[in-house]
């Protein structure tokens, strides 16, 4: 016996292709590919090169983020807690929980990086690439940690995390 309702609506599918996919420069040392972002969930991989500083410490009020290593070894702010995950290790951080995350140092890595629901993310990614083109202001940023759940925090422990690599 079927539970699915015959006239209940389909979501559409979500198909992207590498060679056709919009990929982000956010610094001189990592890039994004974006890969869907629908209410639902938003989804991007995460390239980083050797030396990146990735993201800065930050939370999100309304989204639930997750992370999954495909290669290389990552070093992720959780809370007041640095944790280091593997290839194929995967970590879920809860809204509201502070977190930050950059390559281990000495490797380059690359995460799949998934946030649910989604938040139409993708023009802060956009956003992202522009200040590191010189062509918006970082003051757009914090205007924008509303609209984009990105709230910005200073931490002691990812900052000495960071100076001690």
């Amino acid at each position: 016996m079927s539970t699915h309702a015959s006239n209940a609506a389909v979501p559409a599918s979500i198909l992207v292709r590498t060679q056709e996919a919009e990929v982000i420069q956010d610094g001189p040392t990592s890039l994004i590919t974006l890969l869907a972002d629908t209410p639902g969930m938003t989804a991007n991989l995460a390239t980083f090169d050797k030396g990146s500083p990735g993201a800065p410490a930050h939370f999100h009020t309304r989204a639930d983020e997750m992370f999954h290593v495909l290669d290389g070894t990552m070093r992720i702010l959780l809370g007041e807690e640095i944790v280091t995950l593997e290839t194929g290790d995967f970590l879920l951080v809860p809204a509201r929980t502070p977190h930050a995350f950059a390559p281990a140092p000495d490797t380059e890595a690359k995460m799949l990086v998934v946030f649910t629901p989604g938040m139409d993310r993708f023009d802060y990614y956009r956003l992202l690439e522009r200040v590191y083109r010189g062509e918006a202001d970082v003051a757009e940023l914090r205007a924008t940690s509303e609209r984009f759940d990105n709230h910005y925090v200073d931490s002691p422990v990812w900052r000495e995390a960071l100076a001690g690599s």
